[in-house]
């Protein structure tokens, strides 16, 4: 019993270790701008530093697919949210991939819902063509979203009915949330990029931690978060009240002759 725990408690600790790495690394504009970094080394270091960390998560991540049976499903998962990213690319903000990566993380947990995350945005930039620095990024960022539906917490209630409804409120509550935080955050590292070093919103190299804070909100709010977040939340929410309930039972089902 210890041979088979100690592996598992030791993948747990590198993937909560690396990951909350990678959330430093996306937050380099705050830690540059407290002095912490120098710009262009701060730059330099997370665009270097997330693909070694999307390679290290892949690798401890990569015991979670047991069987031919799990490898299948997850890569069936995968190709189908790819699909939805690349049928709906360059429709300001209608994206579908959030729901499949939901509702993976949801019947299958937080780890390979994770995984379908990665490998959604890895493959749809390979067919899209679209691999860039930001790629690496995206795959953390939609990771989170696939492993947060599977640490969200059991429903319970009197019938089954009841709790399929309490879950999939739950599910597009989630959705909304994981819409518009998805926004926030791939501003965060790509905002001082983006708008260069002499606007009104630019990041302020040694500036206090409220005011460069603030920048990256109006930021957000400008280009992104009534837009683009705006429309990613109902498409993810009006699809997720439509086919949650179904689907989620396919995939549990599913998964379950897996073991």
């Amino acid at each position: 019993m210890r041979q088979i725990l100690m592996p598992d408690l030791w993948s747990r600790l590198v993937v909560v270790s690396t990951s909350l790495g990678a959330g430093a690394v996306l937050a380099w504009p705050l830690l540059a701008s407290s002095g912490g970094l120098a710009l262009d080394g701060a730059i330099v270091t997370s665009l270097v530093a997330m693909p070694l960390l999307i390679v290290l998560l892949s690798l401890v991540l990569d015991h979670s697919l047991g069987n031919t049976t799990v490898i299948a499903l997850v890569g069936v998962l995968s190709a189908l949210a790819a699909s939805a990213r690349v049928l709906s690319a360059g429709l300001g903000g209608f994206e579908l991939v959030f729901v499949v990566v939901i509702l993976a993380g949801r019947a299958l947990g937080a780890r390979l819902g994770f995984v379908v995350g990665m490998l959604s945005i890895a493959l749809s930039s390979l067919v899209w063509g679209g691999f860039g620095p930001w790629s690496a990024f995206q795959m953390l960022m939609v990771g989170w979203v696939g492993a947060g539906a599977g640490l969200l917490p059991r429903i319970s209630a009197t019938n089954r009915a009841r709790e399929s409804r309490l879950e999939v409120g739950m599910l597009a509550l989630y959705g909304v949330l994981a819409s518009y935080v998805f926004g926030l955050v791939m501003n965060l590292w790509f905002w001082p990029i983006a708008v260069g070093p002499s606007t009104t919103l630019s990041l302020v190299e040694g500036g206090g931690l409220g005011e460069n804070v603030l920048r990256w909100l109006v930021y957000s709010l400008s280009t992104s978060t009534l837009t683009w977040d705006t429309v990613r939340a109902i498409t993810t929410v009006v699809t997720l009240v439509l086919v949650a309930k179904p689907a989620m039972s396919a995939l549990r089902r599913a998964y379950e002759r897996t073991y």
